[in-house]
């Protein structure tokens, strides 16, 4: 099979997710090397799975490299051109499922030595430290203006070679402050595909003593970075393009 964007968007969003939601449950599922390593490390290894999938996304053909439709749906804004939504969205939200279920069949003896239903869900799917919807649904939305123009200031003209050699570390050191800033309310999804995906493989996957999904907050994680991803876009296109 040869490489294609589709191709890259799809298995870069799938190891963004493994080794994302690999992380969390390293740290919350009972008795794995990492447990209680706490958010610094959460974070941390998110910041690289970023990284990461950016890099595994170009080799497999997607020089975008984008493993989030809220950057897909905002780089569209900026650009006023669409082409690209349906089939990266597919790609990612293909690869958001992937990655989810690897990391169930990973941690495969630890879902049954974890009692907490809320610990599982939190491997494949973001929650709230406080529920209120409204402040949720902003803090998404705030967190994902952030990471749109922050990406745009590592793509920036003005970097040069800078931005092409080490612009996949860069998008990882602006997750990670992101993360580290502003992750403590939400979990920081930013990404609809990190969230609807994941959930969705833990309704389906067979998870010894699950609880529910809690769907009735999937929203935030998908309204809210869609929301800031048409803010950072538009943001993009009158004032840096």
């Amino acid at each position: 099979m040869q490489t294609s964007p589709f191709l890259g968007e799809l298995i870069g969003t799938a190891v963004l997710l493994l080794l994302g939601n690999g992380v969390v449950a390293n740290v919350v599922l009972k008795q794995t090397k990492g447990e209680s390593a706490g958010w610094i490390v959460i974070t941390a290894g998110w910041a690289f799975a970023v990284t990461m999938g950016v890099f595994v996304a170009k080799a497999f053909g997607s020089t975008d490299a984008h493993l989030n439709p809220a950057v897909t749906v905002a780089f569209a804004v900026a650009t006023n051109d669409y082409t690209h939504v349906v089939p990266y969205i597919l790609a990612q939200l293909i690869g958001g499922f992937l990655g989810a279920t690897l990391v169930w069949l990973h941690y495969y003896p630890h879902w049954a030595a974890t009692p907490d239903p809320a610990s599982k869900l939190a491997c494949f799917a973001t929650g709230p430290a406080i529920r209120n919807p409204g402040a949720n649904f902003l803090s998404e939305t705030l967190a994902t203006i952030v990471l749109i123009v922050g990406l745009a200031g590592i793509s920036s003209k003005n970097l040069g070679e800078l931005a092409i050699g080490v612009g996949p570390y860069l998008v990882g050191i602006l997750v990670w402050s992101i993360g580290l800033s502003l992750g403590g309310t939400t979990g920081y999804a930013i990404n609809p595909a990190r969230d609807l995906s994941p959930r969705l493989a833990y309704t389906i996957l067979p998870i010894p003593q699950k609880g529910n999904s809690d769907w009735g907050y999937a929203w935030v994680p998908v309204l809210g970075p869609l929301a800031g991803a048409v803010i950072g876009g538009l943001l993009i296109r009158f004032f840096t393009l």
